[in-house]
């Protein structure tokens, strides 16, 4: 595992440093490196794609998603904390302000 992400690290900081570096002489590896990362936006043969289609997310659908998710996980944490005062697990303290 461990030696995989080094592996990893190693390739990808080498694939920055090709980009960066000066081209002082024809390297099939930087050129390969530079046209891989263009695919996204244009086709093999050169021409450039259309943009996306853009799918509006309005303030509707993101209410419609956050909101459940924030009350199941209220009711997680509340159901969760009573399971522990129950068991004697964590007990909060009472304090007394007596100011």
């Amino acid at each position: 595992m461990a030696a995989n992400i080094l592996r990893l690290s190693l390739r990808l900081s080498t694939k920055n440093t090709g980009i960066v570096t000066r081209n002082t002489g024809l390297k099939s590896s930087n050129i390969s490196r530079t046209t891989q990362s263009r695919t996204a936006v244009s086709t093999s043969s050169g021409a450039i794609l259309p943009k996306p289609d853009k799918t509006p997310f309005g303030l509707i659908r993101m209410t419609a998603v956050v909101v459940p998710f924030l009350y199941v996980g209220t009711l997680i944490s509340k159901n969760f904390a009573a399971l522990l005062e129950e068991h004697d697990i964590f007990v909060p303290e009472d304090d007394d302000d007596d100011d």
